[in-house]
């Protein structure tokens, strides 16, 4: 036991009234869904169109898993296979980048490569070809899907292959395996069992996506569950309608994370270390010439839409576009939004960690216990299970009778992107917090420090980073969101992600542009002083 009795009284505390509180709030938002009209909800539960927007949704996602890990299959191969590729670290760090750039922006830039005027239709109308690629519909969803999700794909099934013992790759080439043979008994056993995993994760991702459908659906034949829902309250204003389509989402959702539930968690420990085991496969000159075209292709493939909106963004009068009373305001609510979401992120993941090390420090904890804490390790998912559109649809639906919903709309904006930005805070916070408390536990108690003064001395000075981290990525989760705050925005709600999209949707693609890369810029900034002094981060 390294904790006193007050501290575990404290934990227990904290943690209960972070599950309390946010328990509340989603369940005000499900009951709401729940109780409204429920006859006109039933009839709109199950008519054609409810049904075909299931199955766009259900069809672009299966698409969108498959091209996006059968694709990074190769690229994952072929870089665990060279680890003494040129710049491979800083590849496998590029990989990381599309994670860090809000939704909005990356759409514009693929818009910009793959776009009727952009660099690959260009290409295509000198050879003579009429513009056959379109960025909009069902191709340009499963694109920006892609463009996001092969990266991560890569990123994981690298870390599988990485994890192989080098004795693997030793013996392989001393029994004299063909490239086949590798595959087959060294490298398929490697990244087989996580496939699923990484496939139920990424499946997930394209399901509940929002901003991309929003931007690059093309119209109602190509549009997802969580983008009807939006269209059916704030052009339609069919609340019944949303209502199912809302708890369509739930149950599809729910689906989703149980089945992810009975795999094996994909582990990302070691995918930027940039160091692999030794190989003796690959060596001959087809091999070669593959694993070259693979890489560079997929660097191409991430680093033309960056490139793109740096590009297209130094074209504006950038100047003009920062000093204008449209982007003070917006970034003033956004930035406002951001710092409050991030600080109720950090401070509730610090009540869950607490009320969780309360239970695991009693000695012989009871059912309630550990109840109790199996609901604080599953709390951060409930943003999951229900997504931000669905959350703003329930308490779109609870404060419309009193009065203009606007007038809380950045109340909740803030709390949805707290939800939203939960579980990777948990990610930073909860391995540092643990590893700090072991080491220090002992120390404190036989200092008798406790409270105020325990986390003045002892854990502010070693727990300063993760916790900078930690803020840092849910600001940027933060000010990159365009899905909580597109059915509540409004003249009184400008964030910077609904100001890029109110002039893109008016055609002020200069200005657009000009504000995409700052957005862009401000949120890769708050990236990279979160993981500034973070060796681990890149040494393993």
């Amino acid at each position: 036991m390294l904790l006193t009795r007050a501290e575990r009284r404290r934990g227990i505390a904290w943690g209960l009234t972070s599950l309390a509180c946010i328990a509340l709030f989603v369940g005000i938002a499900v009951i709401a869904l729940l109780s409204w009209d429920a006859a006109g909800t039933q009839s709109r539960l199950f008519t054609a169109y409810t049904w075909r927007i299931l199955c766009f949704t259900l069809w672009q996602a299966v698409l969108s898993t498959l091209l996006s890990v059968g694709l990074a299959l190769p690229v994952a191969l072929a870089l665990a296979r060279r680890p003494d590729f040129p710049g491979r670290i800083w590849i496998v760090r590029l990989m990381a980048l599309p994670m860090g750039v809000p939704v909005l922006i990356g759409a514009l830039g693929l818009i910009g490569i793959w776009g009727r005027q952009g660099l690959i239709n260009g290409l295509l109308l000198t050879l003579g070809l009429d513009q056959p690629v379109s960025i909009y519909g069902l191709s340009g969803i499963l694109l920006a899907h892609v463009f996001f999700n092969l990266p991560l794909a890569t990123r994981l099934l690298l870390a599988g292959l990485e994890r192989q013992p080098a004795e693997y790759w030793l013996l392989s080439a001393s029994l004299g395996m063909k490239p086949l043979s590798v595959f087959r008994f060294v490298e398929w056993p490697a990244v087989r069992n996580i496939i699923p995993a990484i496939s139920a994760l990424v499946f997930m991702l394209c399901a509940t996506s929002f901003t991309l459908v929003l931007v690059l659906g093309g119209g109602p034949a190509a549009t997802t569950l969580e983008v009807a829902i939006y269209q059916s309250l704030r052009f339609d204003f069919d609340p019944p309608r949303a209502v199912a389509l809302a708890l369509l989402q739930i149950g599809i959702t729910g689906i989703i994370l149980f089945a992810m539930a009975l795999l094996p968690a994909p582990d990302d420990h070691g995918a930027t270390s940039g160091r692999a085991s030794r190989r003796f496969d690959g060596r001959t000159l087809s091999a070669r010439l593959w694993d070259l075209f693979a890489v560079l292709a997929a660097t191409a493939f991430v680093i033309m839409p960056l490139a793109s909106i740096l590009a297209a963004g130094l074209k504006a009068n950038l100047w003009s576009l920062v000093t204008s009373t449209a982007f003070l305001a917006a970034a003033w609510t956004s930035f406002s939004i951001a710092i409050s979401a991030g600080l109720l992120t950090v401070m509730t993941s610090l009540a869950v960690i607490a009320g969780r090390e309360a239970v695991a420090d009693m000695k012989k904890p009871g059912i309630t216990a550990r109840s109790f804490a199996a609901m604080l390790a599953g709390m951060s998912s409930l943003v999951l299970l229900v997504p931000p559109i669905v959350l703003g649809t329930g308490w779109f639906l609870v404060l419309r009778p009193l009065g203009d919903v606007a007038h809380f709309a950045a109340v909740l904006v803030a709390i949805i992107n707290m939800l939203m930005a939960l579980p990777f805070v948990m990610r930073v916070l909860e391995p540092a917090v643990e590893t700090h408390r072991r080491r220090t536990a002992r120390l404190s108690a036989s200092l008798g420090l406790s409270g105020l003064s325990r986390l003045w001395h002892i854990d502010l000075p070693v727990l300063a980073k993760p916790l900078l981290t930690a803020l840092s990525f849910a600001m940027a989760l933060s000010l990159g969101d365009l899905g909580a705050v597109a059915l509540f925005g409004s003249n009184d709600l400008v964030t910077l992600p609904w100001l890029v999209y109110s002039r893109l949707s008016s055609y002020r693609t200069n200005d657009a542009d000009g504000l995409a890369l700052m957005l862009c810029l401000i949120c890769l900034l708050l990236t990279i002083l979160g993981t500034t002094g973070r060796k681990g981060a890149d040494n393993g």
